[in-house]
């Protein structure tokens, strides 16, 4: 395909793609079942950071940590005793074990207890918010953050990506669509507005990476975070406003139609 046509292609498919019709199956379903902000937060970072494998078995995996948090992820991890960490015992997401979930809450609550909102921790290691390039940098000095709150085990930083070893951060990157991208279409939610979509990146994954390729969008071979640079300042030149709703459409030919 021309340029042009590219465009105009990647701009219907992510206008059929981006719909609520989406969401019942998917990760993103758990943080819409609340309305507080600080269940919203909790729920997606888990619902994010546990979005890898087969999504039956993520969303069975996401409702058990709900349950064992009473449905109230917000209150639970600001309100917690080491205690109340036993709910977790015996929990296994294929590499996520219990000692990660009673790290994530022991981080998160450090975290918002520093901060306020998982937005400003995430912001504040951002040099220049309103530079893209910036991004990589920030949720780096997240990655470092995180793993720097008391009772979180080393082994736990593979779960949290860190752009400056070269991880794609793919489950970073979607919660962050997740979160700042605007929720009028019923899909993302919309919640953080100290942050722009134009600066989002591309959640690279195997279906966005190959649709990417076949399309001449990307050219790198390997999926780190150069090919989700490089990805994303191809979709930053079709939607220099918000690039990253073109995921719904390069997700949507690769996962769905076999593109």
């Amino acid at each position: 395909m021309a340029p042009e046509e590219v465009k105009e292609f990647l701009l219907e498919k992510a206008e059929r793609y981006e719909v609520p019709d989406f969401i019942p199956q998917d990760p993103l379903s758990i943080p819409h079942r609340f309305t507080d902000r600080r269940d919203v937060e909790v729920a997606s970072f888990f619902a994010a950071s546990l979005a890898w494998g087969n999504r039956v078995s993520i969303l069975k995996s996401l409702e058990s940590l709900m349950e064992r948090m009473d449905h109230a992820p917000g209150s639970f991890v600001m309100e917690y005793e080491e205690s109340d960490l036993k709910v977790f015992d015996g929990f296994v997401h294929r590499t996520f074990q219990e000692v990660d979930a009673k790290g994530f809450v022991r981080a998160l609550a450090g975290l918002l207890r520093t901060h306020g909102s998982l937005e400003q921790a995430v912001m504040s290691g951002w040099e220049t918010p309103e530079d893209p390039e910036c991004l990589a940098s920030a949720l780096t000095s997240f990655h470092c953050a995180f793993m720097a709150q008391e009772g979180v085990a080393p082994r736990t930083q593979k779960h949290v990506a860190n752009p400056a070893k070269g991880s794609a951060a793919k489950r970073l990157n979607m919660w962050l669509r997740w979160m700042v991208r605007p929720s009028n279409r019923g899909v993302d939610l919309g919640l953080w507005k100290g942050i722009s979509p134009s600066v989002l990146h591309i959640p690279l994954d195997v279906h966005t990476s190959n649709v990417g390729r076949k399309l001449g969008l990307l050219t790198r071979t390997a999926n780190d975070w150069k090919a989700v640079a490089e990805l994303t300042a191809s979709l930053r030149a079709i939607d220099p406003v918000d690039p990253v709703r073109l995921d719904f459409a390069l997700f949507g030919l690769g996962a769905i139609e076999g593109f």
